[in-house]
């Protein structure tokens, strides 16, 4: 279900936002709701990797390794 939201901003950069959108063959609409998820999933990712390192908590290098031995091939 799609539910309908009112923001507020600078009237010439509204109008080059669309103009933008236009060129690209989409709308603004269909841009927000791409950002919006894209924004949303940020906080998920961060907390993926939160829990990957807690999975990981019992891996140890062993040692610290020189910048040669990091950028080695």
């Amino acid at each position: 279900m799609l539910k309908n939201i009112t923001f507020s901003a600078d009237e010439n950069l509204i109008a080059r936002a669309r103009e933008r959108a236009e060129s690209e063959d989409t709308t603004l609409n269909n841009e927000f709701r791409r950002w919006l998820a894209k924004y949303a999933e940020q906080i998920r990712d961060g907390e993926e990797f939160d829990e990957l390192m807690n999975r990981l908590h019992y891996v140890r290098a062993g040692r610290k390794y020189s910048r040669d031995e990091m950028n080695e091939r």
